[in-house]
């Protein structure tokens, strides 16, 4: 009883206490005039009256003490990083989170209990969202195309403001962008590499996605043959919008405020409250969960009306079971099988003359971070490593970077301000085999395109073992067998790469799956099973 109370008085954030404590000041001289006309107790009882004061003023001290104890302690929890990296990587399944789930009592854990409970948790979730794959998770969309019977897909025509304008006006805030969101957000033709190829920004994924589900062939206009309803809102693009500038966070609230207002007017939400309603949101989750009051990000999806819709992003939150995430938009966009299988070729016959290669920018927190650490190691031994040091911009130049993949054997992939990377996939469709050194990066992430067996297409080295046992990561990679790396390539560009891409908007695929099609298989999958 005294758990529940105490939750509910924290719940009220003491603001009860200040109009109670009004209430009796306002009252106060009619209670003296009516103590004064009332006949006076005995003396032993009003010392009784005192000692009960006290017993019940310490009682009740003693509660909220204690319940500010545990707050303090769960907060304190919820801002540490449990195994993760970078600023805005808050992935830690906490004492509050377990306690929501029932997984454990109020209790203070230990760091070791606490990583344990969240591994089982995310491992549970992830396990969950397998089994929502649908038996034609692996049907292109053509060949959907006779099955579409209680699989329509209705797409709102929302205000443009909550889409096309963000593109359109792209130069108004993020001028820098514009020239990534042009081809329906596949960016400028790479010209050197062919058709197909485009300098994609890891953000761009609201607009492909949008423009490619607009031609789906299970796409319907009467909302009363719909299975899953799609809400075309480009979010991230929202976010980048204001996250330089120094606005109100009611300015950065606003306009998801507005959508979820104009959501609630649609008999379809209304029906299901948004239960079988997706989101694709081209940025990471934790920019769209503000701690606290911090100007990073927004609100949108600590709204009441988001719980219950399936969330896709480039980057889940691992304890919400309705995030899913889903590949970065990569460089290539093929329009066909054929492409695919012309790169298949191209790659697989390509000659690795480097062991290892990195593609990124160093952390200016501490020289032990796990980028700056590789980094000195690449340097140090430049005839097995290639380095592109991004914050010198050289990874801006996009040919030169797939050409770093293409010659490579390995591709490390540590952590940045957040557990994935773009590069993972960029480095995936190029046939090289990318090490890594969190969970969080990818097995954690992205259930319907790896397999559980990690260990067929990526090396893993956890980082905290890497920094305390200060491993050599050239060494380690040099004892893979070269038959092993042969398998693990062949694995990667003929069981997964397919599925990582995000085909032209007029793409048309028979034999292959992209990773646009693996989405809406699995969605239907999922929104079919929640109704049974």
């Amino acid at each position: 009883m005294s758990i529940a109370f105490s939750r509910r008085r924290s719940a009220e954030t003491g603001e009860l206490d200040v109009r109670e404590e009004a209430t009796d000041d306002r009252y106060m001289t009619q209670m003296n005039y009516q103590t004064s006309q009332m006949p006076q107790p005995s003396y032993r009882f009003r010392i009784l009256i005192f000692l009960l004061g006290i017993i019940m003023t310490w009682w009740c001290s003693t509660l909220l003490l204690s319940e500010s104890f545990f707050n303090i302690r769960a907060s304190s929890q919820k801002q540490n990083i449990l195994g993760f990296s970078g600023d805005h990587a808050k992935f830690n399944i906490t004492a509050t989170a377990a306690i929501k789930n029932n997984t454990i009592d109020e209790r203070i854990i230990s760091k070791e209990e606490e990583k344990a409970i969240a591994v089982k948790i995310v491992e549970e979730q992830i396990q969950t969202m397998r089994s929502w794959s649908s038996s034609s998770s692996s049907s292109s969309s053509i060949t959907m195309k006779s099955n579409c019977q209680g699989k329509g897909i209705f797409v709102y025509d929302l205000p443009k403001k909550f889409n096309y304008d963000l593109v359109r006006n792209c130069n108004e805030r993020v001028p820098w962008l514009c020239k990534y969101l042009k081809n329906e957000g596949k960016g400028e033709p790479i010209l050197k590499l062919g058709q197909g190829w485009y300098g994609t920004h890891q953000y761009s994924l609201e607009p492909i996605f949008h423009h490619r589900i607009l031609r789906h062939p299970c796409r319907v206009f009467n909302i009363e043959q719909a299975k899953v309803f799609f809400v075309p809102f480009y979010g991230g693009l929202e976010i980048l919008r204001w996250n330089m500038y120094n606005v109100s966070n009611s300015v950065r609230d606003s306009i998801g405020s507005e959508l979820d207002k104009w959501l609630q007017q649609q008999k379809p939400w209304m029906q299901s409250k948004g239960k079988n309603h997706v989101f694709v949101l081209g940025s990471i989750s934790w920019n769209f969960r503000r701690i606290h009051n911090n100007s990073w990000g927004n609100n949108f999806l600590q709204l009441d009306n988001m719980l219950n819709s399936y969330k896709l992003l480039i980057e889940r939150q691992p304890w919400e079971i309705n995030e899913i995430g889903i590949p970065y938009p990569t460089y290539f966009h093929p329009r066909s099988d054929e492409d695919i299988i012309r790169w298949q070729s191209k790659v697989i016959s390509s000659r690795r003359t480097t062991l290892a290669s990195f593609a990124g920018a160093d952390r200016a927190d501490t020289t032990e971070n796990i980028r700056s650490v590789l980094m000195q190691q690449c340097k140090s031994q430049k005839n097995d490593c290639t380095l592109f040091d991004c914050s010198l911009d050289a990874c801006l130049n996009h040919t030169m970077v797939i050409g770093m993949f293409m010659n490579s054997e390995f591709c490390l992939q540590p952590p940045g301000d957040s557990p994935t990377r773009k590069s993972v996939f960029d480095s995936l469709i190029i046939g090289c085999i990318p090490v890594l050194f969190d969970p969080f990066t990818v097995y954690y992430q992205y259930p319907w395109y790896f397999p559980e067996e990690y260990q067929k297409y990526s090396v893993f080295i956890d980082k905290d073992e890497f920094k305390e046992n200060k491993i050599n990561i050239i060494d380690v990679l040099k004892k893979v067998p070269v038959e092993k790396r042969q398998e693990m390539r062949k694995y990667i560009i003929y069981n997964i790469m397919p599925g990582l891409v995000y085909g032209n908007s007029m793409a048309k695929f028979y034999r292959f799956s992209d990773a646009f099609d693996i989405v809406i298989n699995n969605l239907i999958g999922a929104v079919t099973q929640s109704e049974m």
